[in-house]
């Protein structure tokens, strides 16, 4: 029998040990998306769009998300999914871990 623990991923500490912010990394995949981490430094990060829906779970810590010229905070245990074509940046002040589920 295979140790099925080796599929367990701890993404708190996969995101703490990238070498730089806003950079997120391939995970795995599920059900034809991809399951992205990233860690979160306080910093903002510029807007931009994608021709798919993109969900943002953030794991711990908060994002101020900036939306349609309104700025939102989802919270750790959070998700929030950006409809395709829909312009979004992060505000400063954002920390923690970000999980990103995308095609």
């Amino acid at each position: 029998m295979s140790d099925l623990t080796m599929l367990a991923i701890d993404l708190p500490t996969r995101a703490a040990s990238l070498p730089q912010a806003w950079r997120s990394t391939v995970v795995g995949q599920a059900a034809g998306a991809k399951l992205k981490v990233l860690r979160m430094d306080g910093s903002a990060y510029p807007a931009e769009s994608h021709d798919f829906d993109e969900a943002l779970l953030v794991l711990d810590g908060r994002m101020h998300l900036q939306i349609q010229g309104q700025e939102l905070t989802v919270q750790a245990g959070e998700v929030f999914i950006v409809p395709a074509g829909m312009p979004h940046a992060v505000a400063p002040g954002s920390h923690g871990t970000l999980v990103i589920i995308d095609r």
